[in-house]
């Protein structure tokens, strides 16, 4: 099927259409916010940014939420999930107002860094229930489709947020603070939309043998080893997810890659210039990641996503190696555009197969795993870099391991799914 093919289907229903546009009002928030965040982490005139920093910058925006992946995963589980994308909206954008307040008062980057973190916190807990609540608005026969659409046009408008943001800045010369108000405001619209849908339709189910809240919480390691044995047995969704992950370690590695490279080796140190090439890089990734959308479900339906996620990520290694190895500006970005189509693909893969096999009881921890790797693999990544990578970021080092490890994940994966099988066919 078709991009617009499947956007018809999955729009038919009414349910789903309130769900969809929760999602898009909020992404598109949320690329203003990512925009004038790591304008301020790494594009200051003021900073000078290293590849520690970049990693420093990252662990502090992701990685606490990581480790707190579990916790959400509790709430999801237990809470009305129409009820959670009533309130995030309005918990973050009343952070977000905080946020810009700070930025005003020219209070310490640490206090800048620490509200961001909460901003993010309530954001990874809002993008987890959408997910968690995506099949309770689509038949079974159609989560394909609308993975295809639905995380995919949420990220290919979060870039139009972080253009409108580059705009803010470059255009209108606005400041960061305006940015963040911006999204705020922008972002509690997405709790009137969300308001649209009945209390109880998104799940989750019921189920009489569930714990209390409370007893969760205490339990809470004690789930996350029981959701990992819950995906254990659904090999099929876990190497996906580990696809996935390891996409992700690669994708940070480049990009705290092309952050040195742009803000030193090609430009001299000269942090505007620095932030109109990432930009760039930004802007390819987003093509890519919409034609992701159209590629996907087409292809999958010949080949089936076990067949498809190798492809694509040894593609992603072979355009890494020869595109950024002559370490020429022109690269960056066609490369960005080629990761961002081979990382989209394995996301809708991954987000289709967790749904798909996993039981509703257990979506809220599988996604909130899902963001712990999510998360974690890029910051991971990150802190590799800022171990290997020179003050100008020219490293050949570098791209051989992002480029192998892209055609070494395929293998593995390649070998992972082949074993899936064996018990069936037993």
């Amino acid at each position: 099927m078709s991009f617009v093919a499947d956007l018809r289907v999955v729009l038919q229903g009414r349910d789903f259409r309130r769900l969809f546009g929760t999602r898009l009002v909020s992404q598109f928030s949320d690329g203003i916010f990512q925009f004038s965040v790591l304008g301020f982490a790494f594009f200051s005139p003021e900073k000078h940014t290293s590849a520690l920093d970049v990693a420093m910058g990252f662990a502090v925006l992701f990685l606490p939420y990581s480790l707190l992946g579990p916790f959400v995963g509790v709430f999801i589980d237990r809470w009305s999930r129409r009820q959670i994308l009533v309130v995030a909206p309005l918990v973050r954008g009343t952070l977000l107002l905080v946020t810009a307040g700070i930025l005003v008062a020219g209070l310490p980057d640490v206090v800048f860094y620490t509200a961001a973190l909460c901003v993010l916190g309530v954001n990874r807990f809002f993008l987890a229930a959408l997910s968690a609540a995506l099949p309770h608005v689509v038949p079974r026969q159609h989560l394909m489709a609308a993975n295809a659409v639905v995380p995919t046009s949420g990220t290919v408008i979060t870039f139009g947020g972080v253009a409108i943001g580059f705009l803010m800045r470059e255009v209108f010369h606005s400041h960061i603070s305006i940015m963040m108000v911006t999204s705020g405001l922008v972002f509690g619209l997405s709790a009137l939309v969300a308001r649209t849908m009945p209390r109880q339709l998104l799940g989750p189910d019921d189920d009489p043998g569930r714990p209390d809240t409370r007893q969760a919480l205490r339990g809470v390691f004690k789930g996350l080893v029981a959701g990992f044995g819950h995906l254990s047995r659904h090999r099929v969704a876990a190497a996906t997810m580990g696809a996935m992950a390891l996409h992700r370690f690669m994708f940070g590695m480049a990009t705290a890659l092309g952050i040195i490279l742009y803000r030193y080796y090609f430009t001299g140190g000269d942090a505007s210039v620095a932030l109109q090439g990432m930009s760039l890089v930004v802007a390819t990734s987003g093509v890519g990641f919409a034609l992701a959308v159209v590629v996907t479900p087409l292809v999958t339906e010949r080949l089936t996503l076990e067949r498809w996620v190798p492809w694509m990520l040894a593609a992603a290694g072979v355009a890494t190696a020869v595109l950024v190895t002559p370490f020429q500006e022109w690269g960056l970005p066609v490369a960005g555009f080629f990761l961002g189509v081979a990382g989209q693909s394995v996301k809708i893969c991954a987000d289709t197969a967790v749904q798909r096999d996993i039981e509703d009881t257990y979506l809220g921890r599988a996604f909130s795993i899902y963001d712990m790797l999510f998360n974690g693999m890029f910051v991971l990544a990150a802190a590799l870099s800022a171990a290997i990578l020179p003050a100008d970021g020219k490293s050949y080092l570098a791209v051989g391991l992002i480029a192998g490890g892209y055609v070494l994940s395929a293998l593995l994966y390649r070998l992972a799914v082949r074993r899936a099988r064996v018990p069936a066919s037993a």
